[in-house]
């Protein structure tokens, strides 16, 4: 239920009215303090697993229920989802006082997210963020208290009650374990971030801490029982596995994009591209040989205002006739490039990443501050660059 600071270009807008309700992110139920709210599909999973789970359960300690008892767990998973929805936006609306916009919430298998737009976090006010969270369903979870104190309530309205109320206190107490996807994890990211400048190295600690919290919950939840000899309940076990997946692929995505964004700044175009120099294309082959071709230096067509239009292709020179070469357009061995496929030497990080997301083809001319051709970029290379692998 941790916040995240994903930040994808809003949805085109444009779209019909039947696609209103409808997206990629599930089905908007609408906006609420001007923030749009999507309910997963994922979601009916949890649904039904609780009243598959609960409904049998609570029918046995409340045979007076019948058939009824199905729909009071169902109750149980909507009060659920409503606990989760007054987290998140505990979140969306915390970031709004520092002026964070909210981009969306999407409710679903998990228990939800916030998605921000672009911000500038600092330590203190990322904790701040995260841990309103879980203080609003540990407020959630005092109300409850306090109506159940006060009032005696009876059959169905004390059972949902007392699981609203137990619910959000196990949600509020979960949620601020320091680890991430958790949202406690941001008080170990904060912390590191705030000793050593980084807020990847922050992320990077809080996701190996989140790594931990699950090692924690196999042992003490599921191997310590089974070393005891106790039995263990299959649907228990089954949610706890489920659980532990789950915060084991957050901690490892939080791990990796970390290292993506540390390994952003030292991504620039020119220091990827192979090296390449520009003729027109009104040349020679012979011409292009000079220019370097002829011992292995990638050479770029451009147009005669000095545009990047083609590469000339090695393979194709070498068939060429030497006797030929002086009279053979160097258009004849070489391949187009996509419409508009360069970019700056200076181009670098997310600009790169954005601006390489916006043009077609394969390979893209770098060119310098005067559009002269200084290399020669592919996608492998900024892909291996941001991965940390070796181009292939």
């Amino acid at each position: 239920m941790s916040p995240t600071d994903e930040r994808p270009s809003p949805e085109a807008d444009g779209h019909s009215h039947a696609a209103e309700g409808r997206s990629r992110d599930g089905i908007r139920l609408g906006r609420i303090a001007g923030v749009p709210v999507y309910l997963a599909y994922s979601w009916f999973l949890i649904a039904g697993f609780t009243v598959v789970v609960y409904g049998p359960t609570l029918q046995a300690r409340q045979p007076q229920l019948g058939t009824g008892a199905y729909l009071v767990a169902f109750a149980y998973a909507v009060l659920l989802l409503l606990s989760v929805l007054v987290h998140e936006l505990a979140h969306a609306l915390s970031a709004r006082a520092f002026g964070w916009p909210s981009q969306k919430i999407v409710l679903n298998l998990w228990g939800g997210h916030t998605q921000f737009e672009s911000f500038t976090a600092s330590p203190g006010r990322s904790v701040v963020v995260a841990l309103a969270g879980p203080a609003a369903n540990l407020v959630l979870a005092g109300l409850a208290w306090v109506l159940v104190s006060a009032v005696e309530l009876t059959g169905v309205a004390d059972i949902l009650t007392n699981i609203f109320m137990w619910a959000n206190f196990l949600i509020g107490l979960f949620n601020v374990l320091p680890g991430l996807p958790l949202d406690g994890g941001r008080l170990v990211e904060s912390a590191v971030w705030k000793a050593t400048g980084s807020q990847e190295k922050g992320t990077i600690a809080a996701g190996w801490a989140g790594r931990v919290i699950v090692a924690a919950i196999l042992f003490f939840g599921l191997a310590l029982p089974w070393l005891r000899g106790d039995g263990l309940d299959l649907s228990f076990t089954l949610v706890m596995l489920l659980v532990a997946g789950f915060l084991w692929q957050g901690a490892s995505a939080s791990i990796r994009n970390a290292g993506f964004r540390s390994r952003l700044p030292g991504i620039v175009a020119g220091r990827l591209a192979v090296p390449a120099v520009g003729v027109p294309n009104f040349a020679s082959v012979e011409q292009a040989v000079q220019a370097g071709a002829g011992q292995g230096t990638v050479v770029v067509l451009c147009s005669p205002d000095g545009k990047p239009q083609g590469v000339v292709d090695p393979a194709a020179i070498a068939r060429v006739p030497h006797e030929a070469r002086g009279v053979t357009p160097v258009t004849a061995v070489g391949y187009a490039l996509a419409p508009g496929a360069y970019v700056p030497d200076t181009a670098g990080g997310q600009e790169l990443v954005q601006y390489l997301a916006q043009l077609q083809g394969t390979e893209y001319a770098v060119v310098d501050a005067a559009g002269r051709v200084v290399g020669l970029l592919s996608p492998r290379a900024v892909v291996a660059a941001i991965s940390g692998r070796p181009v292939r």
